[in-house]
């Protein structure tokens, strides 16, 4: 543990200073996907590291199978590219795959989604998972809104939220879509909610 710590301290101040434009994050993205390589990365908007393998890519957003840190495989998760701020293979990929392996921790299958556009995203998603998760970082960068995607309408998308008591809202909440940072689904938190929420009724 002691000996992982430092080499954690080591190696931040050289993910602090690398600095990669959007050509180089898309080509090590494109590379990882080809290579199927364990990676993390670092976003504008987090101070951690987000760790998984890339399944798709987009113009604007890609798709990440994420990998805790309790090494299990968690979801989807969609970042928008111009976000990302670095991306190199994970220092600790032998012992996260080996890990992995031996819980025979399968991987869900590549989800079909459609990221031609955030709107498109979102209505693949919601047609394949039973809830998405949707973040406005730069609004509201400790929110989250989970649910079910009603609408897209005039830039806005209209959700029905199902709150962290498993209780479902009674009426839509809109958000601009244009203010959408990061998209979920698929995930432990999600799968649990709705395993206890259920469907919601229809009024």
């Amino acid at each position: 543990m002691v000996g992982e710590q430092r080499l954690q301290t080591i190696m931040e101040p050289e993910w602090q200073t690398v600095k990669m434009d959007n050509k180089k994050i898309i080509n090590q993205l494109k590379k990882a996907m080809r290579t199927k390589c364990l990676i993390r990365l670092k976003r504008r908007f987090e101070d951690c590291f987000i760790r998984g393998y890339v399944t798709d890519i987009g113009a604007e957003f890609f798709i990440l199978a994420l990998v805790s840190d309790r090494c299990w495989y968690d979801g989807f998760e969609c970042f928008r590219i111009r976000d990302i701020k670095s991306v190199a293979i994970d220092p600790y990929r032998t012992f996260t795959e080996s890990a992995l392996r031996k819980r025979n921790a399968l991987r869900n299958k590549k989800p079909n989604i459609d990221l031609a556009s955030i709107e498109n995203l979102l209505l693949t998603a919601n047609k394949k998972f039973n809830l998405v998760t949707i973040h406005r970082e730069k609004v509201k960068p400790e929110a989250c809104w989970i649910g079910r995607v009603l609408e897209i309408k005039k830039q806005r998308v209209s959700i029905l939220e199902i709150g962290p008591n498993a209780k479902w809202d009674k009426s839509p909440e809109k958000h601009r879509i244009n203010e959408i940072t990061r998209v979920n689904f698929g995930g432990d938190y999600e799968n649990a909610l709705y395993l206890v929420g259920g469907e919601p009724h229809k009024t």
